[in-house]
């Protein structure tokens, strides 16, 4: 944790979209469609949607902390409710709406043998079977069959690839390396 108790590991993983019910709980549209790092957590953190800033507290206008200790959590459709010390009722939760959640990265469940979640594979270094850069993993797609890398080459001028990450042509995922070794070419 940091000095202001924000964990240093801290991943947005959603967004508190209203109130559900009257008795307090929170509706929260994942930025996953398998949320389990948001309902793994029981600590939540908090930024205001506006701004890269946390929630302050101020009971006169009914804000909450920055830091939110999930009570009960589970899938309600295609989002997740929850429920929250402190918050007491639905006015507490619509105060609210509209604010980023984050959790520890710390906290996510571990993921099985060739599994990665995305977060872990932003920022690696892309290379193919002959040793070539292609750059660095800037962000993925998800494409419903499957999922393509978002290789962004070094300098402006720089080509991107997409490569889909599928084992035709993903060779090898390093995390302790920080590098993935693929089948692509430079000319792809």
């Amino acid at each position: 944790m940091a000095a202001d108790g924000w964990p240093e590991d801290a991943v947005e993983v959603g967004r508190i979209v209203d109130a559900w019910g009257v008795k307090g709980w929170i509706k929260v549209q994942p930025f996953s469609n398998e949320p389990q790092a948001l309902l793994a957590s029981r600590d939540w953190f908090l930024k205001a949607a506006d701004a890269d800033r946390a929630v302050k507290p101020a009971a006169a206008a009914g804000r909450l902390p920055p830091r939110l200790t999930v009570t009960a959590a589970r899938r309600h459709g295609d989002g997740v409710v929850a429920s929250a010390e402190h918050v007491p009722d639905r006015n507490a939760a619509e105060a609210l709406k509209g604010a980023r959640v984050f959790v520890s990265r710390a906290s996510f469940p571990k993921a099985d043998d060739g599994e990665y979640y995305w977060v872990d594979l932003i920022g690696l270094e892309v290379v193919n079977r002959q040793g070539d850069r292609l750059g660095n993993v800037a962000d993925l797609i998800d494409t419903g069959p499957h999922t393509v890398l978002r290789v962004a080459g070094d300098g402006p001028e720089a080509p991107e690839h997409l490569i889909p990450f599928v084992a035709a042509y993903v060779d090898d995922v390093s995390l302790s390396e920080r590098r993935i070794t693929v089948d692509w070419g430079l000319d792809y």
